[in-house]
């Protein structure tokens, strides 16, 4: 059923399920934000697919977002605010219904089919869910620090998890979003760990190995950031 919404166009994509805090200090926003408390209302979260994030009224959305709930705003200074949502339904953009003083379209929500082949999709879940978790060993290896990432028990909710987690660009993230079915979401996230686990195996091997040659050579180990520059939000799975 088609239903109006207020829009927050972002350079980020909002999962089912996943926390998206934000920093509110546009006029525009900070008037979207102020009246969905007072109504009681959730807004939708789109990836921008044209335009800036800022002070830029002609953005244009994809198609296809996340609603999020508001669950806790702290007023700031200067009248801003700090919200923490959390991601509910995906939604469709049937069409833009204002631009001013923001975004306001007109959706339909999308909710996930009901699969076909359970068997299929909980096997898929358990392979995708142990790639992951080798994933974020590799990642701690690498980086030394810990993800804060607690699978959930069922595939729908793992299947955004995982999407969430991935550190692969914003537009592999839209397209892990815009997927009509848990099967084909788990599908292509095992796709993308079982290519990129060989390679952070490679790149951690020749890490220890650069080590070992500057201890050899007794020469200081300097951490040059190479988690951002290797895993960071920008490394691609393409």
């Amino acid at each position: 059923m088609a239903a109006r919404l207020r829009l927050f166009p972002l350079n980020a994509v909002l999962f089912p399920g996943a926390v998206l805090n934000l920093h509110v200090f546009e006029p525009r926003y900070k008037q979207m934000i102020g009246e969905c408390v007072e109504a009681g209302e959730a807004f939708g979260v789109v990836l921008i697919r044209e335009g800036s994030e800022t002070g830029d009224p002609s953005v244009e959305p994809h198609q296809i977002g996340s609603i999020a709930e508001i669950v806790e705003v702290t007023p700031l200074p200067f009248g801003r605010f700090y919200v923490s949502t959390v991601g509910r339904e995906r939604f469709r953009i049937r069409k833009i219904v204002s631009r001013d003083p923001y975004l306001t379209v007109e959706i339909d929500t999308l909710p996930d089919p009901q699969e076909d082949d359970p068997g299929e999709v909980a096997n898929l879940e358990e392979r995708a869910r142990a790639a992951f978790l080798e994933y974020v060993e590799l990642l701690v290896q690498f980086t030394g620090e810990t993800p804060n990432v607690d699978l959930p028990a069922d595939p729908k909710s793992v299947s955004y998890a995982i999407g969430d987690a991935l550190q692969v660009t914003d537009a592999v993230k839209q397209r892990l979003l815009e997927l009509s079915s848990t099967k084909q979401r788990l599908r292509m996230e095992l796709g993308f760990l079982r290519r990129l686990l060989p390679q952070m195996r490679k790149l951690l091997e020749r890490r220890e190995t650069e080590r070992r040659e500057k201890a050899e050579r007794g020469e200081e180990d300097v951490h040059r950031g190479e988690q951002e520059r290797y895993f960071g939000k920008y490394f691609s799975v393409n």
